[in-house]
């Protein structure tokens, strides 16, 4: 009890290597040792087929019955085939399209977009393939569907046409379009139209649809996007990122559903809106079906099939008479979760990029590293210069927490004195211990109070750069070709290690031999983790500790306490 603040420091790390622990734990697929939940859902190997694919899962039975609207919005939104329409028969057809950022694509099968690949993103795991966001396949499913309910009415299963046209952007034109349109079904025929900027993430999709009956009908558009439950392959053992549906209301803001919620039927989203989105979500990367404020919709999520999940919205179209036409048009952003861009796309869409409760520290600080990112054009650097800022933010607390440790290590000699001439009375012990702080105005608490108050700040900081799609792929210097991979040497690590060790030397040495012992452990146990941290996250860190060696040795000399290092002595 001699140092309260550092004991308080040890409980705090100590929770948080046992909250780590639990992560590893689920991580791998065991029970959480200290903090068990609800179980979720079983997901099959990143190798395994994906059990029910958005484009083959079984069909039901066919029924006479048209569905109700909105009644079955979720079932005939959310299902690959929709009750009262049998599989059509045609054949399937897959057209690719081209532009300078995509390679996409679709099926003739409902028109829908069923593979993305980002030409500006290399894949994490094999660096000589383009990154994969939407695909469907045996070992993945990521699509986005659209179609009609409220009748038997043309969806994603339906047979359509492609239009012939060009399937590539070239030099100096500004998109490139492709239209798709079905066959008439249940009085009503679908044309939709995919158009695709350049250098844009967010692709037009215009919904038209034909009224060739004889009777006024009112159809439903869904929109919705599909994917497995399976985390995407290259995820850290030691950090955890969120993966599934996220849906966004003026009224409840952004949510995120977890996968296991939907499975458990557990979802609390607004059901009616006249604004939001919905997205899935995953590192660095997000989908979102985005339709203009004011146009009303439906919000869903839904259980496909086995580890198969669907979330989307569905919008009235009103009545449409006997040969008329109502067209609406929706948004599919597909892309890197670039706060900047997604900010000017939709209200609320850059929050798919989720720094949880540190967003209103989080989002500055990120708007602080894209300015000097901007300055000295390189991330790495850019990292070194905001940890720079904050430390000279943060002078006058780090200042008072170093003076007071110091102080602390100038009366160590004559505490240390003292506990081993007063050892067998603890009592007294204590008594004298409080005496020799009043005498020399040492608060034991001093320098814990700066510190706190600066944690959420770097923690704020920590997710930022977790977060960033712009440290995927990104080089600092030399040997550091990715600031999103643990670095390939080990070599930041290392430093990071030593680092942590010197300012260990550098604070006073606590009394308590035990005590001695686990100051000397515990930053050698927290600094394996950062051999298997993103390089970003290390250099972040670094940069903090040698800055703190810096300041803790400048104000240890100007208080007449010099620096020295306090090694360890064990028995």
């Amino acid at each position: 009890m001699n140092d309260i603040r550092r004991t308080i420091l040890w409980v705090i790390f100590g929770f948080s290597m046992v909250l780590l622990w639990d992560k590893w734990q689920l991580h791998n697929g065991n029970k959480a040792t200290f903090f068990p939940t609800t179980p979720a859902v079983t997901a099959p190997a990143a190798n395994a087929p994906a059990s029910g694919a958005a484009g083959a899962a079984s069909v039901p039975s066919a029924s006479s019955a048209s569905v109700p609207a909105p009644a079955a919005v979720a079932a005939a939104a959310g299902a690959s085939a929709v009750p009262g329409q049998a599989a059509p028969a045609a054949k399937r057809e897959r057209v690719e399209v081209k532009t300078d950022l995509y390679r996409l694509t679709f099926d003739t099968e409902g028109g829908s977009l069923v593979h993305a690949e980002l030409l500006q993103h290399i894949d994490m795991a094999d660096k000589t393939r383009n990154f994969l966001l939407l695909d469907e396949s045996a070992q993945r499913v990521y699509v986005a569907q659209t179609g009609l309910v409220g009748g038997t009415f043309p969806t994603h299963k339906t047979a359509m046409t492609a239009v012939p046209g060009p399937r590539e952007l070239k030099d100096g034109e500004d998109s490139i379009s492709i239209r798709f349109e079905s066959p008439e079904q249940g009085g009503v025929k679908l044309a939709k139209t995919w158009t695709i900027k350049r250098g844009a993430y967010d692709i037009a999709v215009k919904h038209e649809v034909v009224n060739t009956g004889s009777t006024a009908v009112s159809p439903q558009l869904y929109l919705q996007l599909v994917r497995d439950g399976n985390k995407p392959p290259g995820e850290s053992s030691f950090y955890s990122t969120f993966t599934g549906p996220a849906v966004y209301t003026d009224a409840k803001k952004y949510q995120k559903v977890e996968f296991k919620d939907i499975e458990n039927g557990k979802v609390d989203i607004p059901k009616d809106s006249p604004n939001g989105y919905v997205a899935m979500v995953q590192h660095y990367f997000a989908t979102a079906w985005l339709l203009a404020d004011g146009v009303q919709r439906e919000l869903f999520t839904r259980k496909v099939d086995t580890n198969l999940y669907s979330v989307g919205m569905l919008t009235p179209l009103g009545s449409i008479e006997p040969g008329a036409t109502k067209a609406i048009d929706a948004r599919l952003f597909a892309g890197p979760q670039v706060e900047t861009m997604m900010e000017k796309l939709s209200p609320g869409l850059e929050l798919v990029k989720d720094y949880g409760w540190l967003t209103i520290l989080s989002k500055p600080l990120y708007w602080l590293l894209d300015q000097l990112h901007k300055i000295l054009n390189n991330w790495g650097w850019a990292i070194v210069a905001l940890v720079l800022l904050l430390k000279i933010a943060f002078y006058w607390l780090n200042a008072k927490a170093y003076a007071s440790m110091a102080k602390m290590k100038a009366i160590n000699p004559k505490i240390m004195e003292m506990r081993e001439r007063l050892k067998d009375k603890p009592q007294q012990m204590q008594q004298e211990m409080m005496r020799i702080y009043r005498e020399e105005k040492v608060n034991p608490m001093g320098g814990c109070f700066p510190i706190m108050i600066q944690i959420p700040v770097f923690i704020a900081l920590y997710w930022v750069l977790l977060s960033s799609v712009e440290m995927r792929n990104a080089p600092w210097i030399g040997w550091i070709k990715d600031l999103s991979t643990p670095d390939p040497f080990f070599i930041l690590p290392l430093l990071m290690t030593v680092s942590s060790l010197v300012q260990t030397a550098l604070n006073p040495a606590p009394p308590d031999p035990l005590q001695a012992k686990m100051m000397w452990f515990m930053p050698l146990i927290f600094s394996v983790m950062f051999f298997f941290f993103p390089a970003g996250l290390v250099l972040y860190w670094l940069t903090n500790n040698i800055l703190s060696i810096a300041q803790q040795w400048i104000i240890n000399t100007r208080m007449g306490v010099p620096p020295q290092f306090n090694l360890p002595k064990f028995k």
